[in-house]
């Protein structure tokens, strides 16, 4: 049997830059309020606009 949690139970949100949906990682477990982009490149887009 295994441990965990199923990856359609996990949190999830709206990447702010491309509006994709992009689920919750073990490494932003302390800073998920904060994430707003699904990954490098949008982030990168992201402060480009700014």
């Amino acid at each position: 049997m295994p441990r965990g949690v199923k990856k359609s139970d996990l949190p999830s949100k709206p990447c702010a830059v491309c509006g994709r949906p992009f689920t919750w990682r073990k490494k932003w477990e302390r800073d998920w309020d904060n994430v707003k982009t699904c990954s490098d490149r949008c982030r990168a887009a992201l402060k480009k606009v700014k």
